[in-house]
């Protein structure tokens, strides 16, 4: 069951008790779905859910049952009992729809699988014809981007369109327990050595994607560099990593050969912040996947909401924009989100908005940065973090006209 509702979506919470569940459903956030067996280590279905009644609880309750009589499921389900009933055997079947069936839509999952979004910035345009360059040569990559840009779906994008396509993809997270490894007394090779060879194995003649390489121990960095360098695998290596990378290279923390290997060819993505211009195509994207998955009708932002979605600063990236843009989504009153819809992830928006100008020789340009994502040029003073007067002189410095550009 588990698998299942993970496959599907879902973040399910196990328990095998009732005074475990209980203490478990306290916790549920609203729209969530209670499945449980007829028969629990310290009681039965029924008392869980004459205790939910009890406290209040509206959580609609899915009966796992095997072999009941009628007098049996009627005890189930009536009287404020379990919304539906599945067959053991059907669980396979039966279990993730009848799940969405009482899932409240603010539980929808969207993921991006492996498409990318379709945005309008020259910026981005230039990273989808870089997309297209790499794929068509044999080269390993680096995907350079901040969290949330959306650089793994760039990395499956480059396998996508390669000639090895037809052939294996493997995925491995850099920093996950995939690459966590010990010595083996019996082997003159260490156990890190024989987990990440493994992956070349699986992926031969295809493509390895490298998730967050920048987390790589220096002990995994050299030994995912021995095989690189000596035993010169058929496999394609596409890395994704956070701008940092270029630092560990400089202070020696990331190998510099390593790196050198790896990126024979990069990509990097530009944060949301840099192209505003995106953020209202993506969002209606998103909106329009909602409504389809929710079979709602399409909900679409006003002025005001696109305004303050280009005035937030989007340290989370597309992925941030995502899970704001669908709250909304679920608790805006009419068809029309506006910004009053929007609730920001942000304790203290003063100190993330500044762009307060302490380099003189990018002035110019974050002037007009600061106009283009506020609006105006009152919005604009206040994300630069001076007066209205000062930023008058700097217009004049600068030659740059009411329409934020430079004069000739």
């Amino acid at each position: 069951m588990h698998g299942l509702l993970t496959r599907a979506g879902y973040e399910p919470v196990v328990t095998d008790s009732i005074e475990a569940g209980k203490v478990e459903v306290a916790k549920l956030p609203p729209g969530a779905v209670i499945v449980t067996a007829m028969r629990l280590s310290d009681g039965t279905a029924r008392e869980l859910i004459n205790w939910l009644n009890a406290e209040g609880y509206k959580f609609p309750v899915i009966a796992i049952v095997e072999n009941l009589s009628p007098m049996e499921l009627i005890e189930v389900m009536g009287d404020s009992g379990a919304v539906a009933i599945i067959q053991r055997p059907a669980i396979d079947k039966q279990l993730v729809e009848t799940v969405g069936k009482y899932a409240r839509p603010e539980h929808v999952v969207l993921t991006l699988g492996n498409q990318l979004i379709p945005r309008v910035s020259e910026a981005w345009k230039a990273v989808e014809e870089k997309v297209s360059a790499i794929a068509v040569t044999n080269a390993n990559a680096i995907v350079f981007g901040e969290c949330g840009t959306g650089k793994e779906q760039i990395a499956r994008q480059i396998y996508l369109r390669s000639s090895r396509e037809q052939k294996p993809l493997t995925i491995v997270e850099a920093g996950s327990a995939a690459f966590i490894g010990r010595h083996d007394p019996a082997s003159d090779r260490s156990e890190i050595y024989d987990r990440i060879k493994s992956y070349f194995a699986k992926a031969a003649g295809g493509t390895m994607i490298i998730k967050n390489v920048h987390l790589l121990s220096f002990e995994k960095q050299s030994v995912l560099l021995h095989i690189l360098e000596t035993e010169h695998p058929d496999v394609r290596v596409i890395c994704t990593a956070e701008p940092e990378l270029l630092g560990m290279v400089a202070n020696k923390s990331f190998r510099a050969n390593l790196f050198y290997m790896l990126r024979q060819s990069d990509i990097a993505v530009p944060s949301l912040k840099e192209t505003t211009e995106d953020i209202p195509v993506i969002a209606d994207f998103f909106l329009k996947s909602y409504a389809a998955k929710t079979g709602k009708e399409r909900k679409r932002l006003d002025a005001s909401a696109i305004k303050a979605l280009k005035l937030y600063p989007w340290l989370g990236n597309v992925r941030e924009l995502k899970d704001i843009v669908l709250f909304a989504a679920f608790h805006a009153k009419t068809d029309t989100i506006t910004e009053a819809d929007i609730t920001f992830n942000l304790s203290d928006t003063s100190v993330t908005y500044d762009l307060s100008l302490r380099n003189p020789q990018r002035e110019r340009d974050q002037i007009i940065e600061a106009f283009h994502r506020g609006g105006s040029w009152k919005q604009a003073s206040k994300l630069l973090n001076i007066t209205e007067k000062t930023l008058i002189s700097l217009r004049k410095k600068y030659g740059i006209d009411s329409n934020g550009e430079i004069q000739s």
